[in-house]
């Protein structure tokens, strides 16, 4: 069942218009039913009306002496404070070609003159009431964010210190006799660690929803590598995988974002990590391919992806067919996340991959010559 437009007879008009004539007839139209009307009798006049008060709408003349329609149109659309306003054109003109010229140029609608006044009125209703519903909806999302951003970093700081006292209790009861204690300490740490890991991805999934701070400088990838194996030695320890690492020539120069690209390794050795059962390797290569990029390959031996995976794998929330070894949370958000990190820093990312083969994972950045 349709949700019906709801009928309201309140807001400001702006009308444009070079004959006041024209002016007088849609006010007598609009004004007795409850709209205040701005009246503006040409472009000038307009954005002066504009700068002093902001209108609901504005029905805006197309063919005006001094400044057409499509000038007013654009210079309004120009301007981030007035670019949500609906504009509805006025014209004689009924010519196509130019019904889809203003259009185009930034208006939601086009009545021809002479206008059916009860055409008119309920075009501007309708218009009004699709407007007012952006803005709810504009608000909902906003006041989402805000909550979400709130309960997320609250949730992190509190689960961050429940995490670490979860792995000092299980650190503590390995030693003891009591094989339920044991059990319990290993589950509390198991999930305060999961719930931690989702926080962590939620949160730089929404930064990069939100446009990132993207701040490109020339950045020494072998150097970024390293740290980010050196980082990720104790989880791979644990495991008993072994990093090999193959950096062709010290030219490694990308333009990058320093805290980007520590996110985008971060991201695929944990990966690597969790998919990769004991006992395997994980390669990690540097190589200048080309002349205006440096290529870095993640490479694990893990359990692959298929074909249905790799259509949907850097989707938020992807659930794909493989299965974390270790019991490490899996959260879906990692892949979507890498995606667009590198495709923020203006680089590519592609994954090759057979089910029961391991995956490779390799992302390209610009190549720079300057000092990192």
């Amino acid at each position: 069942m349709n949700t019906p437009i709801p009928v309201t007879n309140t807001g400001c008009l702006l009308v444009v218009d070079d004959q006041e004539s024209n002016i007088q007839v849609v006010g007598a139209a609009l004004g007795r039913l409850g709209f205040e009307i701005l009246p503006a009798t040409g472009g000038l006049q307009a954005f002066q009306r504009l700068a002093v008060r902001r209108p609901d709408l504005i029905l805006l003349d197309l063919l005006m002496p001094e400044m057409d329609g499509f000038e007013v149109c654009r210079r309004i659309r120009e301007n981030a404070d007035w670019t949500e306003i609906p504009i509805i054109f006025l014209s004689s003109a009924d010519d196509k070609g130019l019904i889809v010229r203003a259009l185009e140029s930034g208006g939601v609608d086009y009545i021809t003159k002479p206008f059916n006044h009860a055409e008119l009125v309920t075009r501007v209703r309708t218009h009004l009431a699709l407007k007012r519903a952006r803005d709810e909806l504009k608000q909902l999302a906003e006041d989402r964010d805000e909550l979400l951003g709130i309960l997320t970093h609250d949730l992190k700081n509190h689960l961050g210190g429940m995490d670490m006292s979860a792995q000092l209790l299980r650190d503590r009861t390995e030693a003891m006799a009591d094989p339920k204690l044991r059990l319990m300490a290993e589950n509390i740490s198991h999930s305060s660690s999961q719930m931690l890991a989702f926080v962590k991805e939620f949160l730089a999934n929404a930064s990069a929803d939100h446009g990132l701070s993207i701040k490109l400088v020339p950045t020494c990838l072998k150097q970024a590598v390293s740290r980010s194996v050196q980082q990720h030695q104790e989880a791979a320890r644990r495991k008993q995988l072994v990093f090999h690492t193959a950096i062709e020539g010290d030219a490694a120069i990308v333009q990058a974002d320093l805290a980007a690209l520590s996110q985008v390794l971060d991201n695929l050795l944990s990966n690597a990590i969790k998919f990769s059962p004991p006992g395997k390797q994980i390669r990690l290569t540097v190589c200048p391919p080309g002349a205006s990029y440096v290529e870095c390959q993640v490479q694990d031996e893990g359990p692959g992806f298929t074909a249905e995976d790799k259509t949907r794998m850097f989707r938020r929330y992807a659930r794909l067919s493989a299965r974390p070894t270790g019991g490490e949370p899996s959260t879906g958000l990692g892949l979507s996340i890498v995606k667009k990190l590198v495709l923020a820093m203006q680089g590519e990312l592609a994954c090759e991959s057979t089910q029961g083969n391991g995956a490779t994972f390799t992302f390209r950045l610009p190549r720079t010559t300057g000092k990192h």
